[in-house]
């Protein structure tokens, strides 16, 4: 029998938040990075920059309209990151076109 506080170390509640509204760019990858919560783990999250044209298409390619982007389009962001997450545990997550 499992008793509801004795969780397994790894499990999670399959839940992720986004309390830190930090953000950065990726040059290389041409992606935005940020970070999510489940409980005390942080996760990390990328969105490429093709995943944000479909939200925007006249994103210009330099790392201020990137992020501006981002920023105009957080909720949308959060939302499909959560949906991301449930899909299973990784080390990190990326947000691609087909995602939105």
């Amino acid at each position: 029998m499992m008793w509801p506080w004795r969780q397994p170390a790894n499990a999670t509640n399959g839940r992720v938040a986004f309390p830190n509204q930090s953000r950065s760019y990726d040059p290389t990858l041409r992606a935005v990075r940020f970070w999510g919560y489940d409980r005390s783990m942080e996760n990390s999250f990328l969105v490429t920059s093709d995943a944000l044209r479909r939200m925007e298409p006249d994103l210009q390619a330099d790392e201020a309209s990137v992020l501006r982007v981002f920023d105009r389009n957080r909720e949308l962001i959060f939302r499909t990151a959560a949906k991301v997450y449930a899909r299973g545990r990784r080390r990190a997550y990326n947000l691609v076109a087909a995602d939105f």
